[in-house]
């Protein structure tokens, strides 16, 4: 299970390996990030696709020939409270077998940002840009590094939302060397019980 997991997990998280941890910082590149003015997490509720992903990653870019089709189903956690958090489900094939891989973003005080909790060290989350019905592009900071991730509505994206993200990329100092897109056909919708991979339990 735990090489599964590493592989499942790495592409999703894009980060340095939990061997190379540093204290955290209490600033980073992501503090520069504006998130969505307004963000409505009800609106940005519902199925996305992933479509690009800008990361210097080692392990991405080393194993970008392995990027599967991947898509994902949010939904709004504790509805009812005042801080309302999101629960993402993703599902992407790994060696021909659909996975599901649920993780939970938590709410902080400014709309648009989270903090993922899993295996490592934690991760800043930022919507930085989202029309709802047709795009959204996510910042990631995990151990001060930061990467950026395009989701469609679709699986493709028109040429306007595409340089959207083109320049969302060059404003964080990447470039297209480590931009990487993924497939637009062998998505998958579900997953039995035997490949789950819940990171919900993980809250502290």
């Amino acid at each position: 299970m735990a090489p599964i997991a590493v592989l499942l997990l790495s592409g999703l998280l894009l980060a340095s390996p939990s061997w190379a941890r540093k204290p955290r910082p209490t600033k980073g590149p992501i503090e520069k990030i504006s998130a969505q003015a307004h963000f409505d997490p009800a609106r940005f509720a519902g199925k996305w696709f992933l479509v690009g992903v800008a990361s210097d990653c080692h392990y991405l870019r080393e194993n970008s020939y392995r990027l599967e089709a991947t898509n994902v189903v949010v939904s709004v956690t504790d509805s009812d409270a005042e801080l309302k958090s999101l629960r993402f489900s993703t599902f992407r094939p790994l060696e021909g077998i659909c996975w599901n891989i649920k993780q939970t973003y938590f709410a902080s005080r400014t709309p648009g940002r989270f903090l993922l909790k899993g295996r490592g060290a934690p991760v800043d989350v930022v919507v930085g840009e989202t029309d709802y019905s047709g795009y959204t592009i996510l910042y990631l900071q995990k151990n001060h590094k930061i990467s950026a991730k395009l989701y469609g509505r679709t699986a493709q994206v028109t040429n306007n939302i595409l340089k959207k993200f083109e320049a969302a990329v060059a404003a964080i100092g990447m470039s297209d060397d480590v931009t990487f897109y993924y497939p637009v056909y062998g998505f998958c919708n579900s997953a039995d019980q035997f490949h789950i991979l819940d990171e919900t339990k993980y809250t502290g």
